[in-house]
């Protein structure tokens, strides 16, 4: 996923002559926090509302342009690049650009949360198991390896560490709600789940809810 496949034109850019006023015009009529800034065509940086709001409604925005933020990410860029950006500054758009730093467009961060509602498989049908391991004991193909005798398959698989624990955490996304037979398997090779999703999960909450009715009804 390419940040110009998520790219689009949606908002506007301001020029570098363009004054603090008209810029927060935009923001409000767009209802943004974070606009693109240009000069002569190319990207300059990102300006904040929360910086307009210190200014002067008639100063220009070329006063301002060494407080701005002037990263953006390539067209080519894969979008995973925009979305670390976008967390460590706290900026709601990010900008795209061509290798001569021409605005290809931006990305907003409702824009980049739909990316990754896809990317991450969230949008198909499925259980998802958690489980927690040392990192010297990850083996993909095993894991797949595992899924697969189960006739079924691994859709999306994300890792990370867990503060505190050092634990590798390891988010299977399965291609099917049923678990039972997936979970015995992993536990057979002493894997240890710490949590999961599926079909299993929601009947066992059923049942429970319907055990505590039964037990309100015959107190």
């Amino acid at each position: 996923m390419l940040a110009e496949q998520i790219a689009t034109n949606t908002y506007p850019n301001l020029v570098i002559t363009d004054k603090v006023s008209y810029a927060l015009q935009l923001m409000d009529d767009y209802d943004v926090q974070h606009l693109p800034v240009m000069s002569s065509d190319v990207f300059v940086g990102i300006v904040s509302k929360e910086q307009l709001l210190d200014e002067i409604d008639s100063t220009a925005l070329a006063t301002i342009q060494h407080q701005l933020f002037n990263k953006s990410v390539l067209r080519t860029d894969h979008a995973m690049q925009a979305l670390r950006l976008m967390s460590e500054e706290q900026i709601t758009l990010i900008a795209v650009t061509n290798e001569q730093q021409e605005l290809v467009g931006t990305i907003h961060f409702q824009a980049m949360l739909q990316a990754l509602h896809h990317f991450t498989g969230n949008d198909e049908p499925g259980g998802v198991i958690v489980f927690e391991m040392d990192k010297r004991n990850y083996s993909f193909g095993e894991i797949s390896r595992l899924v697969e005798t189960n006739d079924a398959y691994i859709t999306q698989c994300n890792t990370s560490v867990e503060t505190g624990t050092g634990l590798l955490l390891v988010t299977l996304k399965i291609n099917r709600r049923e678990l039972s037979d997936i979970i015995a398997t992993f536990q057979r090779y002493d894997y240890t789940i710490r949590y999961y999703f599926g079909e299993e999960a929601y009947q066992n909450e059923l049942k429970a809810n319907y055990n505590a009715l039964m037990n309100y009804l015959n107190m």
